[in-house]
């Protein structure tokens, strides 16, 4: 980019800040001194000075980045900000000198060190009035301090091990302790380098110890939903230690208490005290919770410290509408032409605490459709839709038929009672119904270890064949579609997820995302059945109450590297999602809701839903169109699922109408396949010796809309490995680049084939990341 596009907003006599170095540093700092100079005075991203230059004359000056001119003062508060920081960190007679250089209206900022020797630690002393405080200061001291005998001299580190040790002291119940209790004297005169350092914990004015605190009465208020506490409150002595008052009269007190961590009795321990906030904020019906309030008692000897709570509730309803487009083709917002697109809109209304024990009630309705366009052959050119409705009612603990502790130390757990049906149609195939019963505990183990566990699932499933259609599939041979599609069938699982480092998600550190799960169904009515021989139906499978069941396994994996830059948020993350499904026992093939599908917003991001697969399935097989259509969504399951993603992430913009505005560049590979060969998916199953050429591969790009409260998403990926076609024709992107936007010989082919448009682009809108 030429300079003149950087600095045409520059007033004359000034100068564009557009590079700084730090010379003669120690390689272990040099990125960390280059923070130390003042933020006017760092270079602007092209990107961010153009937002400026762009809207700044339409006054809307908090885009983009205004201009870092040059300011000899700011460059003189940096060279000594870096000489403070490298005196703080070993080098006590560091000094730094500053250079600027200035050409074509552009300034170029160099600071030059003379670090002179590094200090290290000699001796470490300390001096401490209070016997008890020593004692626990020399105990835990190991554990955390940075300072030790021969180490770099750092004041950073003296700080740390201060709050290091501040932490401690409110742990054990020292309510009263502060941070200016301790100081530091060291001397740093000696000619040999070293410095002796002397750490002193004073004791209270007056006083010959540190007092230690106990936990007496606790108060809870909960005000309005409005923070009002006024007009009459359900008050009630709860035992000796709570008393509660209620002017919501919305709550039970044992929906709070049993995630109060402070007992009577108890010290104080400031971690306790976190730990009750973050529990109560996590029971989701509270707007404020803040730290409780002590108040120490008169009685000196004891040394108690009663606590008051005070709660604003969130308002007891709320509704929240959520929606999707997808789109495929070169017309970004051709909404209604010959393309395929599609959109999900859901509403989740929540009522909050309804039996007064802080649960929450959702009713969640959700809606999806898939077009196929004027080429579809499908009136209106609708080709699916999907509508879901649920019911959960969540409890913020754990309900069984047994005593189980309560295991709030690391997240409040849950118990999720569930009834969901969902009504999926294909025009001019068919119907199926499902409806599915499920209780659900949810328990975190640690900070990093999350479990799911369903001991019971009930699902029963039933479709509807359109005649003419079940008619054309059996005159075409496809006797399993119509089983897989039009059969009755119901089945109980049991269900497991555990989740490894979830916490992390929205975090920009190095980890490992892990989540595997497992589903299990159709045993215990196989054992049932076996008991009690019940009949069997004309394809000899067990029944129950009439009905055959299903029996299944099903594992799935999700496993994701995280890998941060540091600078400009830049992060890269890789994942692979492996699944299998293994039919067995009652059943030749899983149900039609188990099996596996590719394409989407979230996997194989250049595929629409279920437009991928199996393996090189092609649906020119077809002999008709009509049968091509009435199965599109349907025919590409499979057993098996191998998906992979690596993505590069990056900021582009601080502030771009409210939000941060943040780039992707991503590729994603994999499929679906078959367990084994198939008459109705040729070249669907899995073979490891032909596992690469049977596999997809998409790229693209994406911008995200960081608003705090969810990410807006927008992504266009392309086809670059299509496995449907055979050896470098599988290539579409390089080998039909010139047909992406038009037409040409490659996608009349495949219109006259496959009697729909080939669409190398597709557009995802979304709200949250893909993963």
């Amino acid at each position: 980019m030429s300079g003149c596009s950087l600095t045409r907003g520059v007033p004359d006599n000034q100068y564009l800040v557009r590079g700084i170095k730090v010379d003669s540093v120690d390689k272990e700092f040099s990125d960390a001194a280059l923070l130390h100079v003042d933020r006017l005075q760092q270079p602007n991203s092209w990107f961010n000075l153009q937002l400026y230059y762009l809207f700044n004359r339409k006054g809307k000056k908090d885009l983009g980045e205004p201009p870092a001119l040059l300011d000899s003062s700011l460059v003189e508060y940096s060279r000594l900000q870096i000489e403070r920081f490298l005196r703080n960190k070993g080098y006590v007679k560091a000094i730094v000198a500053s250079d600027i250089e200035t050409k074509q209206k552009k300034a170029y900022l160099k600071f030059t060190a003379k670090q002179g020797p590094l200090f290290r630690i000699r001796n470490i002393q300390d001096s401490v009035g209070d016997p008890k405080v020593q004692a626990l200061y020399r105990v835990n001291r190991r554990r955390f301090s940075h300072v030790q005998p021969g180490g770099r001299f750092d004041l950073d580190s003296l700080a740390y091990d201060r709050d290091e040790f501040y932490q401690v002291m409110k742990r054990n119940g020292y309510y009263d302790f502060y941070r200016q209790y301790v100081n530091y004297n060291y001397d740093t005169t000696f000619n040999n380098s070293v410095v002796d350092i002397k750490m002193i914990i004073d004791n209270p004015p007056g006083k010959k110890e540190h007092p230690i605190y106990k936990i007496n009465n606790t108060l809870i208020t909960i005000s309005t939903s409005t923070g009002r506490t006024t007009g009459l409150a359900d008050t009630l002595k709860v035992d000796s230690q709570f008393t509660f008052v209620d002017y919501s009269r919305r709550f039970k007190p044992n929906a709070l208490t049993r995630y109060i961590f402070q007992r009577k009795g108890d010290i104080y321990n400031i971690d306790q005290q976190t730990l009750t906030t973050s529990r109560l904020s996590e029971l989701n019906v509270f707007r404020n919770v803040p730290n409780p309030v002590y108040k120490k008692l008169p009685d000196s000897t004891n040394r108690r410290l009663d606590s008051r709570i005070d709660i604003i509730p969130l308002k007891r309803m709320s509704d929240r509408i959520e929606a999707e487009y997808l789109h495929s083709g070169p017309a970004f917002f051709d909404f209604f032409s010959g393309t395929g697109f599609g959109f999900n809109i859901g509403n989740t209304f929540t009522n909050r605490n309804l039996f007064k024990q802080a649960e929450i009630l959702q009713f969640k309705l959700n809606y999806s459709v898939l077009y196929g366009g004027e080429n579809s052959g499908i009136i209106g050119g609708i080709q699916n839709q999907d509508f879901k409705i649920g019911v959960n009612l969540v409890y913020p603990r754990i309900i069984a038929p047994f005593n189980v502790p309560v295991l709030g130390k690391y997240g409040v757990p849950h118990t999720t009672f569930s009834s969901n049906f969902q009504l999926f149609y294909q025009n001019g195939l068919v119907k199926r119904r499902s409806f599915i019963n499920s209780i659900t505990y949810d328990w975190i183990e640690t900070t990093r270890k999350q479990h799911s566990f369903t001991p019971i699932s009930i699902e029963f499933s039933n479709g509807t064949i359109d005649p003419s259609a079940k008619d054309s599939l059996l005159k075409q041979d496809r006797y399993s579609y119509v089983y897989l599609i039009g059969r009755t069938v119901f089945t109980t699982s049991t269900q497991y997820t555990f989740q490894l480092n979830a916490n992390k998600l929205n975090t920009l550190a190095n980890f490992i995302y892990f989540r595997g799960s497992a589903d299990i169904g159709g045993n215990t009515l196989s054992a049932l059945s076996n008991l009690f021989n019940t009949p069997r139906d004309t394809a000899g499978q067990r029944t129950m109450f009439g009905y055959t069941f299903a029996q299944y396994a099903k594992a799935d994996v999700d496993l994701r590297f995280y890998k941060s830059f540091g600078t400009n948020e830049q992060q890269f993350v890789f994942r692979i999602n492996p699944g299998i499904g293994i039919p067995f026992g009652n059943s030749d093939q899983l149900i039609f809701e188990k099996n596996f599908y590719a394409g989407g917003a979230n996997d194989m991001r250049a595929w629409l839903p279920r437009t991928l697969g199996p393996g090189k399935f092609n649906r020119a097989i077809y002999t008709t169109n009509t049968l091509r259509n009435r199965l599109k969504y349907l025919d590409q399951f499979g057993e098996i699922k191998i998906i992979g993603n690596a993505e590069y992430r990056y900021k582009i913009a601080n502030d771009f109408y409210g939000s941060k505005v943040k780039g992707a560049f991503f590729m994603d590979f994999g499929n679906i396949w078959r367990l084994k060969e198939s008459v109705e998916n040729p070249g669907g199953e899995f073979k490891l010796n032909n596992l690469f050429q049977s596999t997809a591969i998409g790229i693209g790009t994406g911008l995200r809309f960081d608003l705090t409260f969810f990410v807006f998403r927008l992504d266009a990926a392309f086809k670059f490995k299509d496995p449907q076609f055979t050896g470098r024709d599988q290539y579409v992107l390089l080998r039909h680049f010139d047909e992406l936007f038009k037409a040409g010989s490659f996608k009349d082919a495949y219109y006259n084939s496959n009697n729909e448009p080939y669409r190398f682009m597709q557009i995802n809108f979304g709200i949250g990341l893909p993963f």
